[in-house]
């Protein structure tokens, strides 16, 4: 166990005490909450990730055997945001993501995932493949009139090349959604795994066929907490039934061992919905796996 016992450790990511931008994994807040189209809240959620990431700080990933606490990790706080103005806030997320090595961000709402994507394209030069987990495509032209509402990142991320539609695949969709726009996603070759195709297909060959469409492009998780069922993610705006479980998302994860991962974030926990934290510890746990997955050697992973 920890020499300090969980309650009282620091309320920083892990309990790190590093805040410089220098460092080779940075954990940044992004608490946006402006453009959410059902329950708002999100603003809270990078400080309920970060409490909850306290019960993460008692060893090495099991699995992996990596510990996230030995890595070069630094957690800088949260991003300036510019109140009640959604596309002043994106520019400002935009500009604050510039020059950090590997960025993993806790949200706030989904359109902070556009901002990331404009930083990190401009940075690497190509499009990225991306790696969603969610229950919406957010690939909507506009949210009722609100073109960078949360519902519309991804419309945006093809639109814009930041992506590659050819090596983006969508984990855990599930929620009405329009023919036309479901049409679009498809047209542009995005791939889409349904909660239900999850369910029938197992971890293991949804993980095979996240790492078929991702190839060896550089590539870029988002994961909305929303793809798990609310059963195991109450603390969310847009809670739709029949998703995914924890332990669902937690085997997809460990499967993508060798992807070539450059940056992530986790998005829309709103603690006021959550019941004894499990959102909030599921979207922390999803960032801890993150940062041992993408420090785990191949050979060895998994033994």
């Amino acid at each position: 166990m920890a020499g300090t016992p969980t309650y009282a450790i620091p309320a920083s990511f892990l309990g790190v005490s590093r805040s410089d931008r220098s460092a080779a994994f940075a954990i940044a807040g992004v608490p946006l909450d402006i453009g959410t189209t059902n329950r708002s809240g999100t603003r809270e959620g990078p400080a309920a990730i970060r409490r909850a990431s306290r019960m993460l700080v008692d060893g090495a990933h099991p699995g992996f055997w990596v510990d996230p606490l030995d890595l070069d990790l630094a957690d800088i706080g949260d991003f300036a945001l510019a109140l009640g103005d959604i596309p002043g806030s994106l520019a400002r997320i935009e500009s604050q993501a510039e020059g950090l090595a590997h960025l993993l961000c806790l949200g706030g709402e989904h359109g902070i995932t556009l901002p990331l994507l404009r930083a990190l394209r401009r940075r690497i030069g190509v499009p990225l493949a991306l790696v969603h987990f969610d229950a919406h495509v957010d690939t909507w032209a506009d949210n009722f009139g609100q073109a960078y509402a949360h519902g519309s990142v991804f419309y945006h991320a093809i639109k814009e090349g930041l992506v590659d539609p050819t090596r983006m695949i969508q984990i855990g969709i599930r929620s009405p959604v329009q023919r036309d726009v479901w049409d679009w996603t498809l047209g542009q070759g995005v791939t889409i795994l349904s909660a239900l195709d999850v369910h029938a297909m197992g971890p293991a060959a949804v993980a095979d066929r996240v790492r078929a469409v991702v190839g060896e492009a550089q590539a870029y998780l988002s994961f909305d907490i929303d793809a798990l069922d609310p059963a195991f993610a109450p603390g969310t705006g847009t809670p739709e039934i029949g998703g995914l479980a924890s332990w669902q998302a937690q085997a997809i994860l460990r499967g993508l061992v060798g992807t070539r991962f450059t940056g992530m974030d986790v998005v829309e926990v709103a603690p006021a919905y959550d019941t004894a934290e499990i959102t909030a510890l599921a979207a922390a746990t999803v960032v801890w796996e993150y940062l041992a997955l993408v420090n785990a050697r191949p050979a060895t992973a998994m033994r």
